[in-house]
């Protein structure tokens, strides 16, 4: 595991990598975010968002996603994976917010996980992104990079991971820090195929160690 002055500069290196770090889903308000992390589940950014872009032209507010048949929406979604249970999931959404919030996106972490499809990772990137409350979302780039580099356990959940990550990083900084870890693991400690030998936290990681030793990195990585 990694000592604090470590991790601190892991951090510090994926801020100068990363200084524009920010979330990649377009979105021109909060119940727009909401629908597109939704989608995003074991899905790519750059797919939803070109599933988005017709979709929030078609839908404007929950009573548009109301206004058609389930198999409407799953035609519009269905590029997308597990279309048909993110279109019923929509659907619950957008009712429970008429009945039970006018219509609006809570701003609680608690209230947004009462929304169907809405988890842990969903409401942290909202309240975050939507309503800049600060928080630290992790998905599987977030957990990954954590745990590649020691700032994490191996076996330790995604609850967990956040929560270490909450202590190790000053909290104004849980936001910025989670779209920073996103990018890196997206661009750069890629699950497949991990930049290690071009890494400047090579010396840190000790996945990236092993696979070094073991050569099981490409010459392009």
């Amino acid at each position: 595991m990694l000592t604090n002055s470590q991790i601190n500069e892991c951090f510090n290196t994926m801020k100068q990598m990363f200084p524009e770090a920010h979330c990649e889903l377009v979105h021109s308000n909060p119940f727009e975010l909401v629908i597109a992390v939704a989608l995003s589940a074991q899905c790519t950014d750059a797919l939803v968002n070109k599933v988005t872009k017709g979709l929030f032209e078609k839908y404007k507010k929950p009573e548009d996603f109301l206004s058609v048949s389930l198999e409407e929406l799953q035609n519009d979604i269905r590029s997308i994976g597990l279309y048909r249970n993110k279109a019923k999931n929509i659907r619950n959404l957008c009712e429970l917010l008429l009945q039970e919030y006018g219509g609006e996106v809570p701003r609680d972490r608690d209230e947004l996980i009462k929304l169907p499809g809405v988890g842990r990772k969903t409401a942290n990137v909202v309240v975050s992104v939507a309503f800049d409350f600060p928080a630290i979302a992790v998905d599987t780039h977030v957990e990954r990079v954590s745990k590649r580099l020691g700032i994490c356990k191996w076996k330790d959940s995604v609850l967990d991971v956040e929560k270490t990550l909450m202590r190790k990083v000053s909290k104004e900084e849980w936001s910025n820090t989670h779209h920073r870890l996103i990018f890196f693991g997206r661009y750069h400690c890629k699950a497949q195929s991990p930049k290690c030998r071009i890494c400047p936290l090579l010396h840190l990681c000790r996945e990236g160690k092993k696979r070094m030793k073991k050569g099981t990195v490409s010459s392009e990585s």
